[in-house]
């Protein structure tokens, strides 16, 4: 099974894109789905996260009022939202399942993961 990660690109500080995650699991919703991010010689990092639901999210704090992650159950995808971007938002950008009903941080909770998508934000 494979996370299907999309919408990644080039773009202008201050602008906008908005990436996709197919998860096409029978067990989809069951699952909190999160977004990490990595930049090459860089470890890779927790940029958001949603609960099973949709209800409750998590954000890396230099990412909070910028970014916005959903979900849409009946599509097994999850998105992230990404407005006022920044030169050092660039990086790959991965979405992963977790293990867990609740929205987590922990890289190490997440057992299944995408292809990546890249993001370069210029100056």
């Amino acid at each position: 099974v494979q996370l299907q990660a999309s919408g990644g690109g080039l773009v202008q500080a201050g602008g906008s894109l908005k990436l996709s995650c197919l998860a096409p699991l029978r067990t989809f919703r069951s699952y909190s789905m999160g977004w990490f991010r990595q930049d090459p010689g860089k470890e890779r990092e927790f940029v958001a996260a949603i609960d099973k639901n949709g209800v409750s999210t998590l954000y890396q704090d230099s990412v909070k009022g910028r970014f916005t992650i959903s979900r849409d159950n009946a599509k097994d995808t999850v998105y992230l939202q990404m407005n006022s971007l920044k030169p050092e938002d660039t990086a790959t950008y991965y979405c992963a399942r977790a293990r867990r009903t609740t929205a987590v941080r922990d890289a190490g909770i997440y057992d299944l993961w995408g292809q990546g998508t890249q993001v370069t934000v210029s100056s």
